[in-house]
């Protein structure tokens, strides 16, 4: 069976003359490989093309770009202007590379290598970044160090998210419309929750996966980011979301605009208004989102400056 390193290296040697974004070596991968990517199809979770070709695309960066530099040095990228490019370089320039990571045979590795030189708060305006211009959110942090941590010392890890965010669903709408529906109950825009690690194995998943479920509970959609994960880890990723709804985002620390949503979140029709008042009673970055969003489904102004930040 072939691996996704392999498929880089097989890929790109066959078009030499070409150059690919990741999701266009996703398409790729689909007519070049499709015993392989057959058993991929046969999961739920990437039933239409468009979530196949996402799921390969996000497989692609990280850890199997950098082992498919180290086997074969003419694997090129470019990562400015983005997105990431992937190209054939018929003329490397020589590269030192370590005896024990350079077998011809050895299985992918899978390590953080990119997240290493980030801490958890250095991600945080990435991914900021990268919900705002990619996805159209507006985002906000939630600082931990203003919570009035009434429940205990570590006690807030398992209340509130690293990120929230607004999602304006009726910005294209007709005013009429958008009045009609103010003055309804129905909502107007939806609610997102992020909870931000650096790299998910075997031995931490769960306990990562369940703080996501605790801090997005409130949510119409809560999501697990982190900048890589363990080979070992992406079934149980997909057992747990099935279960609990949060989805998991993949963010590319190389390239923001290659960061890929690899499990999407099942949405929730309501937010769950008592745990939002309980968390705006703790944290005061979090009773700041919630003024802001009541603003916005009050009056339909969007206080820019409030945002992103």
């Amino acid at each position: 069976m072939t691996t996704r390193v392999e498929m880089i290296i097989e890929t790109l040697k066959e078009n030499q003359d070409k150059k690919f974004t990741a999701q266009e070596l996703a398409q790729e991968f689909i007519q070049r490989y499709p015993i392989e990517i057959a058993e991929k199809q046969t999961n739920p979770n990437y039933d239409t093309k468009e979530k196949l070709i996402a799921q390969l695309a996000a497989e692609i960066g990280g850890d199997r770009t950098i082992n498919a530099k180290r086997k074969c040095p003419n694997i090129a990228t470019r990562d400015t202007p983005r997105p990431r490019i992937y190209y054939w370089d018929n003329n490397p320039q020589l590269q030192t590379v370590d005896d024990s990571q350079s077998g011809n045979d050895e299985p992918e590795i899978d390590t953080p290598l990119i997240s290493q030189s980030y801490s958890e708060h250095d991600l945080y305006p990435m991914l900021m970044t990268y919900l705002h211009k990619d996805l159209g959110l507006y985002c906000l942090r939630v600082d931990e160090r203003k919570s009035k941590n009434t429940v205990g010392n570590g006690g807030n890890h398992w209340l509130h998210p690293d990120i929230v965010a607004l999602e304006l669903l009726d910005r294209e709408w007709n005013e009429t419309v958008r009045s009609c529906v103010r003055s309804s109950n129905d909502s107007s825009v939806r609610l997102w929750s992020f909870e931000v690690k650096k790299h998910l194995t075997r031995g931490n998943v769960r306990k990562y996966f369940f703080q996501a479920v605790s801090n997005s509970s409130w949510a119409n959609l809560g999501y697990l980011v982190a900048t890589g994960l363990n080979s070992d880890v992406e079934s149980e990723l997909h057992m747990l979301s099935s279960l609990h709804g949060v989805g998991v985002l993949i963010l590319n620390t190389d390239s923001l605009f290659d960061s890929q949503i690899l499990i999407p979140a099942k949405e929730k029709t309501n937010v769950d208004w008592q745990s939002v008042n309980r968390i705006v009673t703790e944290n005061r970055d979090f009773h700041h989102y919630i003024e802001q969003v009541g603003i916005y489904n009050q009056t339909g102004r969007l206080i820019e400056s409030a945002w992103n930040r």
